[in-house]
């Protein structure tokens, strides 16, 4: 597996791995409501896409293996970690936490030392166990000191 660098070019697979994710892995956050799946959707789109990989306020990146897209992470350049989404074929496969090793990894070449995330219920452990923790409030706004 490799983490690199999202292109133009990851469009089609980039953005059907988020949608299958979304759909398929996170029934527990949408429960299956045609409405609430869609609103989670809505942005998921290739113009969408197309402007998050233009944006010089943020990385895009993905996992790639066997010249398949398996995972798509974002991040901001100020510390907050956007997206990371696995492909069900890759799910428990060290997929998302290979990515969000990259996005950190970033974000401290950046010189970020503190990220910050809004956990779906499906990954609150995952990145518990990653070494993020509540902020307070919203249990699933969680920081991380890089």
């Amino acid at each position: 597996m490799e983490i690199r660098d999202a292109t133009d070019a990851d469009v089609d697979e980039a953005v059907n791995t988020l949608r299958r994710s979304i759909t398929e892995l996170c029934v527990a956050d949408h429960r299956n409501d045609p409405v609430e799946i869609e609103s989670w959707l809505s942005n998921k789109t290739v113009e969408t896409w197309r402007q998050w990989i233009a944006r010089n306020d943020s990385v895009v990146l993905v996992a790639e293996r066997d010249r398949e897209i398996i995972g798509v992470g974002m991040a901001s350049l100020s510390g907050d970690i956007l997206l990371n989404y696995v492909h069900p074929d890759a799910r428990f496969d060290g997929v998302s936490k290979a990515m969000l090793s990259g996005l950190e990894n970033v974000l401290r070449a950046h010189g970020i030392r503190h990220c910050r995330l809004e956990s779906t219920v499906t990954a609150r452990s995952f990145y518990e166990s990653c070494g993020f923790r509540s902020e307070g409030g919203d249990a699933l706004l969680l920081s991380k000191y890089l």
